[in-house]
């Protein structure tokens, strides 16, 4: 098994996180390599059943983080996510998003934590965020799907604003440490609204990748979080 990755911890600055579906699969490292100043990186994984595309496996973790010198976050958009935990964790991710309504996501959560990596739980938007509640003691972050997860480029709904906020109270009332991300639509104008709504952690794929300039994109966004 790779050795688990060092991952940061929430401490009051914006995680800015590049979505590789949206990145440059005829020149991956070439499109990566200008996020070297993001905070990880995130791999969308889709089974084509709980979401109807088909994306990545785990061989493509290494690459990832070789071309882009980050982290990875492999967000497990699939059906029965205990299936894959540990191929993932073996590739190298060091935190691992399963979603609260996948099959088991519990034990997937203790099985993420037993690997010795962080753990994520993402709720679809027509989720109650009271769904992640019973799991918070073990989570490392929540994650507010600002779209229905399965395409990118989509527009950001800004009715999940008051499911971010409820997120936040429920990672307040805690007492730990636990970023709140949001991924979908995320975009110069939308990050602001999600920001002031308790997000610290931005999921940016098509308004990244599509900008022409990727690092002075980050930047720009960063100074305005």
């Amino acid at each position: 098994m790779t050795a688990p990755v060092n991952f940061p911890a929430p401490d009051g600055r914006a995680a800015l996180v590049p979505s590789v579906l949206a990145a440059d699969f005829t020149c991956l490292k070439g499109s990566l390599a200008p996020v070297k100043k993001a905070d990880w990186v995130q791999l969308d994984v889709m089974d084509g059943f709980f979401v109807p595309n088909i994306s990545f496996g785990p061989g493509l973790v290494p690459a990832v983080a070789a071309a882009s010198g980050l982290p990875v976050d492999a967000h497990l958009m699939v059906a029965e996510p205990g299936r894959f935990i540990k191929a993932f964790a073996d590739a190298g991710a060091g935190l691992i998003t399963v979603h609260a309504e996948a099959k088991g996501a519990g034990a997937c959560i203790g099985r993420i934590k037993a690997l010795g990596l962080k753990a994520g739980l993402a709720v679809r938007p027509r989720t109650p965020i009271a769904r992640v509640k019973p799991f918070l003691k073990m989570l490392d972050l929540v994650l507010v799907m600002t779209v229905e997860p399965g395409f990118g480029g989509q527009a950001f709904m800004p009715e999940m604003l008051s499911k971010v906020r409820k997120a936040r109270a429920l990672i307040a009332a805690s007492g730990r440490k636990i970023w709140l991300q949001v991924d979908g639509g995320i975009n110069a104008r939308t990050a602001p609204l999600a920001a002031e709504a308790g997000a610290d952690s931005f999921v940016i794929g098509s308004a990244l990748f599509s900008s022409g300039q990727p690092a002075a994109f980050l930047r720009g966004l960063r100074a305005g979080l």
